[in-house]
C-alpha cells in the first residue's frame, strides 16, 4: 500500500473519533436545547427562554450537592466583586423594607463617594437617572446603579417631605474584611478591645483576595504590642482557600494546615506550615465561630485547633469540608461553581455535614471543653446592633435594628455564604490597596485617646467574655508557674 493511502486512512480514523466524541456531547447538547425550543414554540403561556436555561442549569445542580450551583451572568459580576472586594460604584448599605416601595439607603458606606455628596441613613430612592425605581425591586435598582468608575448617576430622593437631587461621581469601592471592635480617629479601625486594650482583638468578614495583605498589615501595626489575641470569625461564611491557608500561616511555623483530596479520595493537595509567624508563640489566642461560619473559616479554625495553637469558644460552626472551583461559562458572562474536592483539617477528618447529618454526628468544628457558649435571640440582636453602629456610627442615631433584604452595596447584591473556592492567588503585580482599607491605631495608642463606640462588647457579647475570661486566666496561669533552670 503506497504511503500516501496509508496517511490517509489514519488521518480519517482520527477524525472519525474526533466526530464520534464529538457527538456524544452535542447530542446531550441538542436534548436541552430541542426541550428549550419545544417549551417556547408549544407551552400554553408566554415564557422567558432565558429563565429556562437557568432553570434548566439549577435542576443540573441541584442533583449534585447544596454548593454546586450555577451563577448566572446577572449575578456573576456581583460574585466576582465579592472575592475580588472592589467594585465601581457609589458606596450605600441599602434595604427594601417592603415589596413595592422605595428602597432605603441604611448608610453610606465610610469614604465612599455617597458620603461625600451627602446621602444619609434614611433616604429613600425614588428615581435613578431621571428613571421612576420607587416600585423596583433591590435588584432592579442595584443594576441602575452600576456604572464604569467617573461617570456620574443623578438620584432623586425622598428625605422626609422633601425631594432632594443629587449627582455622584461613581468610584471604586473598597470591602474591607478585617476590621476591628470599633472605629476610632479618621474612621480608623481600633484592632484593640474597648474594655481591655491589653487585648488585640481581629474580625475577618470573609477571605477574598486582599484579605491576606489586610490582616499582615494589621498584625504589623500591632506589633506584637499586646497580652493575648481574638480572632473573631464569627459570620463569616468563607471565600478562598489560598487566603485561609495564608492566614492559618500566619499564626503556626510548623505542622499540617489542610489537605484535600478529590474523587476516589485521591490525595490532591497538601498545605504545611512555613516559618515564622505574625504573632509571638507565647501568646494565647482565641478564636470565636458561631453556626454561620463557614468553609475557610472552618480551615483556620481546624488548624490552628488541631496544632494546639488556639482554643475554639462559641457554638458549633456550619461544616462545610469542601471546595468549589469557579469554571467560566459563555466566555466568561456566567459560571458554574462546581464541587472539584473536599477538604481534610490536620487531624485527618472531614467536618462536612452532610443533607441527613443529625446534630449527634460528628461534622463542623466544635469548640474547646468548657467554651460552648450558646446565644439567645436577644443577644444575637444586641450584638448584630453593636456591630453596625460601631461599624458606622451614624446608625447609632438612626438604626431600627432592621436587617431584612440587606446588601453590602446595591452594586453589589446578596452574598450571604460565600464559599470556599479554589481560584489563583492574586497577581504579584497587584497593587496594595491595604492603606485605602482602614487599619488600627498606631500600637501605641489606646482607645482612651479616640471616641468610645456606642456600647462594650464585652458586655453584650457573652461568647467574647468567655473568651476574654479564658485568655485572662491562661495569661495568669504562665505567670504563676515558677522558673526553671
Amino acid at each position: 500500500m503506497p504511503p500516501r493511502n496509508l496517511n490517509i486512512i489514519i488521518v480519517a480514523a482520527f477524525v472519525s473519533v474526533l466526530c464520534y466524541f464529538a457527538h456524544q456531547r452535542a447530542r446531550t447538547a441538542m436534548m436541552v436545547g430541542n426541550a428549550l425550543d419545544l417549551i417556547d414554540a408549544y407551552y400554553v403561556d408566554p415564557v422567558d427562554k432565558e429563565q429556562l436555561l437557568i432553570s434548566a442549569m439549577n435542576g443540573m445542580t441541584d442533583t449534585l450537592d447544596q454548593h454546586s450551583e450555577y451563577i448566572p451572568q446577572q449575578d456573576y459580576e456581583s460574585f466576582q466583586d465579592n472575592l475580588n472586594q472592589e467594585f465601581a460604584g457609589i458606596g450605600i448599605f441599602v434595604e427594601q423594607p417592603e415589596k413595592g416601595k422605595p428602597v432605603r439607603v441604611i448608610t453610606p458606606l465610610v469614604g465612599s463617594p455617597a458620603l461625600s455628596a451627602g446621602i444619609l441613613p434614611g433616604d429613600q430612592i425614588v428615581t435613578v437617572n431621571g428613571e421612576d425605581v420607587s416600585r423596583k425591586d433591590l435588584r432592579e435598582v442595584s443594576t441602575k446603579l452600576k456604572g464604569k468608575v467617573g461617570t456620574d448617576v443623578t438620584l432623586t430622593l425622598q428625605r422626609g417631605d422633601d425631594d432632594i437631587s443629587i449627582t455622584i461621581q461613581r468610584g471604586r469601592i473598597e470591602l474591607e474584611s478585617v476590621i476591628g471592635d470599633y472605629r476610632g480617629k479618621n474612621n480608623r479601625w481600633v484592632y484593640r478591645l474597648q474594655d481591655d486594650p491589653t487585648i488585640a482583638y481581629v474580625r475577618l468578614t470573609r477571605f477574598g483576595e486582599k484579605t491576606v495583605r489586610e490582616l499582615e498589615q494589621v498584625l504589623a501595626d500591632l506589633d506584637n504590642d499586646y497580652s493575648s489575641l481574638v480572632l473573631d470569625l464569627r459570620g463569616n461564611g468563607g471565600g478562598l482557600l489560598h487566603a485561609a491557608v495564608q492566614v492559618s500561616d500566619m499564626f503556626i511555623d510548623s505542622g499540617r494546615i489542610v489537605s484535600t483530596r478529590v474523587r476516589g479520595g485521591k490525595v490532591e493537595d497538601r498545605f504545611d506550615a512555613t516559618e515564622g509567624t505574625f504573632v509571638e508563640k507565647d501568646k494565647p489566642i482565641a478564636i470565636l465561630i458561631d453556626v454561620d461560619s463557614a468553609s475557610a473559616s472552618e480551615i483556620v479554625a481546624a488548624c490552628l485547633q488541631d496544632n494546639q495553637r488556639a482554643v475554639v469558644v462559641g457554638t458549633r460552626s456550619y461544616g462545610k469540608g469542601t471546595v468549589q472551583n469557579i469554571l467560566p461559562l459563555e466566555y466568561g458572562r456566567s459560571a458554574l461553581r462546581l464541587t472539584v474536592a473536599r477538604y481534610y483539617r490536620p487531624n485527618g477528618k472531614n467536618i462536612h455535614r452532610g443533607k441527613d447529618a443529625t446534630d449527634d454526628d460528628e461534622w463542623g468544628v466544635q469548640p474547646n471543653e468548657g467554651l460552648v457558649v450558646e446565644l439567645d435571640e436577644g443577644s444575637l440582636s444586641q450584638l448584630a446592633k453593636r456591630w453596625r453602629e460601631a461599624s458606622y456610627p451614624s446608625l447609632a442615631a438612626t438604626d431600627d435594628g432592621k436587617t431584612e433584604n440587606v446588601v453590602p452595596n446595591p452594586d453589589i447584591g446578596d452574598t450571604a455564604k460565600p464559599e470556599a473556592t479554589s481560584q489563583a492567588p492574586p497577581s504579584d503585580t497587584q497593587p496594595d490597596t491595604s492603606a485605602e482599607v482602614g487599619h488600627g491605631e498606631p500600637s501605641g495608642e489606646t482607645p482612651a485617646s479616640v471616641d468610645p463606640p456606642p456600647t462594650s462588647g464585652l458586655e453584650l457579647d457573652p461568647q467574647l467574655r468567655r473568651a476574654v475570661e479564658y485568655l485572662r486566666k491562661k495569661l495568669s496561669s504562665e505567670v504563676k508557674q515558677p522558673a526553671t533552670a
